[in-house]
């Protein structure tokens, strides 16, 4: 028998009675095959967004609105215990637990009412009352099937900074509190269900971990009992050669390394977010990707370094609504610093660049940005620029919207000539222009701007011409 493996489930995977019922079954299958079991769970699909929402709306003085918010989670809540067990102790102690938490919500929200704003570190507290709750609906529900199991918060275990929102783990700390707290567990022999996306300051302040919450707790969990595997269980049947709402033939890739996933969520593909998964590359433990719904799918394993076998090119990805700001101007050639002073102007307005591209005469730059900031950056580089305008070293700041970034993901192609000229056919055969284009210094993934009209028949035409 194996010794220790965590089992993570997302929303979708728990978001419904029936979801829960699936989760637990194959909690079951790994209680049988594993002899230490961990498991992490977020909230129900749907409801971080409307705990979010419902401080926001108190925040803006909706008194209302948020009771009506609060209102529809309750009943949420208690109909899938409803439906999840009989008239019994669990279900009754767990519409206890329901009540509590939506009591301390209506206490929170009444005060943010008031005060008329929510701070990041009441939001936290907020924002993780449906991990709290789901928690203990699966080890109720694990205890009525039989098993020993007992809901733990993850406030008990996982030790940050005090970075409300997107807290960074003590991990020396946090070794020895996940240590403490949950090997005492497996030794009676009970399976611990952990509060996914939230931790704690040493203080006890409660904090949440950002982007890719849940999946990060059981990444931290992983590495802190040096687990033999981490299973993320989701909605699909693992990481896709692309995205099946565009390519209805897009197949599951059966491994990938660390890195190629890395480049894979930068570049817009639903998979982990890079930083979830950096405990368990520092301890090269595997990563299963698989599905809740289509259990027998063997999902993708994510390791340090893939078959060389395998695919070359493994996916192929898109970013929607974004916008290519250029700077421009024939008397910018050979002046030092503008670069730096360009985007030390973009960072002064907290916009993330997506990509970059550079004439090789110097008399532009071009970066990607998400469409909803490029006014305003436009107007911070014009500030930062603005002497140069006046003398026209620089001609024009201007964004060209409506674009998209396609990109071409694999390890195999730093070593195989030829994939780009393989892209370019493709897009060719399709009449499509390309705007820009960019290649990592990993030589991972090639990128390319095309327009927005232009972006799926773009993915559809690469993934044609590298897959099939």
């Amino acid at each position: 028998m194996d010794r220790t493996l965590v089992m993570k489930f997302g929303g979708t995977s728990v978001g419904s009675a029936d979801a829960i019922n699936r989760a637990v079954t194959l909690i079951q299958e790994g209680a049988g095959k594993w002899e230490n079991l961990v498991v992490v769970v977020s909230a129900m699909s749907g409801v971080t967004d409307n705990l979010i929402r419902c401080a926001r709306t108190a925040a803006g003085g909706q008194q209302e609105g948020y009771l009506e918010i609060i209102e529809a989670l309750r009943d949420r809540h208690v109909s899938v215990v409803n439906l999840l067990f009989q008239a019994d102790q669990e279900q009754q102690e767990l519409l206890q637990v329901i009540e509590h938490q939506l009591s301390n919500l209506t206490a929170l929200c009444s005060s943010i009412h008031i005060l008329g704003e929510v701070t990041p570190r009441a939001m936290d507290v907020i924002s993780s009352l449906g991990e709290r709750i789901n928690a203990r609906i699966i080890a109720a529900l694990l205890r009525e099937l039989g098993l020993l199991s007992q809901a733990v918060d993850a406030t008990e275990c996982i030790v940050t900074d005090a970075r409300f929102q997107s807290a960074v783990p003590l991990m020396d700390k946090t070794r020895e509190k996940v240590r403490s707290r949950l090997l005492p567990e497996f030794g009676e022999n009970r399976i611990p269900v952990v509060t996914g996306f939230m931790a704690a300051t040493e203080d006890g302040i409660t904090t949440t971990l950002g982007r890719g919450g849940s999946d990060y707790t059981a990444a931290i969990l992983g590495s802190c009992l040096d687990a033999a595997e981490v299973w993320t269980w989701t909605d699909v049947d693992g990481v896709m050669t692309a995205d099946p709402r565009l390519v209805p033939d897009a197949k599951v890739i059966p491994m990938l390394s660390y890195a190629e996933v890395s480049e894979l969520a930068y570049f817009g593909a639903k998979v982990l977010h890079p930083r979830t998964i950096r405990p368990i590359v520092e301890r090269n433990i595997p990563l299963w990707v698989k599905n809740t719904f289509n259990p027998g799918i063997e999902g993708t394993c994510i390791v340090r370094e893939a078959d060389k076998q395998q695919d070359l090119v493994k996916a192929v990805t898109l970013i929607k609504d974004l916008s290519m700001v250029t700077v421009e101007g024939r008397g910018m050639m050979g002046v030092p610093g503008i670069a730096a002073r360009t985007f030390g102007a973009v960072a002064r307005q907290g916009a993330s660049v997506l990509m970059i591209s550079q004439a090789s005469s110097e008399q532009s730059i071009s970066f990607i940005i998400p469409a909803e900031t490029s006014q305003e950056v436009i107007r911070s580089v014009e500030s930062e620029m603005e002497l140069e305008l006046e003398r026209r070293d620089v001609d024009r700041v201007w964004a060209m919207d409506g674009i998209v970034i396609v990109t071409v993901v694999g390890a195999g192609m730093r070593h195989i000539p030829g994939i780009a000229a393989r892209v370019f056919k493709a897009l060719a055969g399709e009449g499509i222009n390309v705007v820009a284009i960019a290649q990592g210094s990993s030589d991972f993934s090639l990128s390319l701007v095309v327009s927005a009209a232009d972006g799926a028949a773009a993915v559809g035409s690469i993934h044609n011409g590298l897959f099939n």
